[in-house]
């Protein structure tokens, strides 16, 4: 029988294949036959079918690329798998990057793929707040993929320190949203899926970034109902493959979380999410921190 999650013949892009989620991704897909483009801002260490260097913070860049993939050939498949970590960044390249450009590079592919073919993206277990939020949400969602609209609508939240806006929750929270519209714009419209994953705790590169910013005693206390542990790159790249194969072809604008249960049993009430609430007072100094180092702008 063949192999059901066989990739023989599919040309499928996948950014930030240099380091964690994006590198398990694209090795697997490698593995069951596709031709694997890869996306990173350095040069990934495994070889792929093609490289592109790409800074996904620049949206002229990401237009550039797309149209150059696009002329060497048809592809099936793009998993958006990029990200920035909160604390690290200015909370702009954080919007840009987690959302904006995942957005942008979704829909110029979208418009040369068709039916049969899938976009999965990555958001994170950070978005869970999304429907608290969204009417932030839908106003910066509504702005499209104007980059410069977006950014501005959000500079007087970034002077008057809401405490709704943290940039790494909103971003994912922003991909999912999107996604879920998604499914009654592009699938409808030429038959391409796209979903995205949410992921808990896992064992990448920017997982450092997180416990720096949140704490060791939060991620300590952070719930992982499966062996009390993080997830690995690996366990965290099936369920992408799985979505973006003719196995998910009836499943589109989905939101999967890939985070062991933690979220489920938070919104079902098993799972207490006080401990991973924000203190009082933390958003505004994250702010303060933010506005310090970069400014109004």
């Amino acid at each position: 029988m063949k192999n059901p999650l066989s990739y023989e013949g599919r040309r499928v892009v996948v950014t930030g294949a240099g380091s964690g989620m994006g590198e398990a991704t694209a090795l697997l897909l490698k593995e069951l036959g596709a031709q694997v483009v890869a996306i990173d801002i350095r040069k990934p260490k495994h070889e792929f079918a093609s490289f592109k260097q790409v800074d996904l913070r620049d949206k002229k860049a990401i237009e550039q690329v797309v149209n150059e993939i696009v002329k060497e050939g048809k592809v099936n498949n793009l998993f958006y798998c990029a990200g920035l970590p909160g604390n690290k960044f200015p909370d702009f390249d954080v919007i840009t990057v987690n959302y904006l450009s995942l957005r942008y590079m979704s829909e110029l592919l979208a418009e040369k793929m068709g039916k049969g073919d899938a976009i999965t993206n990555v958001s994170s277990g950070a978005s869970l707040g999304y429907l608290a939020n969204m009417g932030n949400v839908m106003t910066m969602v509504s702005h499209g993929t104007d980059y410069e609209k977006a950014l501005s609508w959000l500079k007087p939240a970034r002077r008057d320190v809401p405490d709704w806006y943290e940039p790494y929750s909103f971003s994912k929270q922003c991909s999912v949203v999107w996604t879920m519209q998604s499914a009654a714009k592009i699938t409808m419209k030429n038959g391409v899926r796209v979903n995205i994953t949410s992921p808990g705790p896992t064992d990448t590169a920017m997982m450092p970034s997180f416990v720096e910013d949140k704490g060791v005693d939060f991620f300590a206390k952070y719930p992982k109902p499966i062996e009390n542990r993080n997830s690995r790159p690996d366990e965290q790249a099936w369920p992408l493959v799985f979505l973006g194969s003719p196995l998910a072809s009836y499943i589109s604008g989905e939101n999967l979380f890939t985070d062991g249960g933690t979220c489920a049993g938070m919104m079902t009430g098993v799972i207490d999410p006080t401990p991973m609430m924000s203190p009082p007072g933390e958003m505004a100094e994250r702010r303060r921190k933010a506005k310090e180092l970069y400014g109004n702008d």
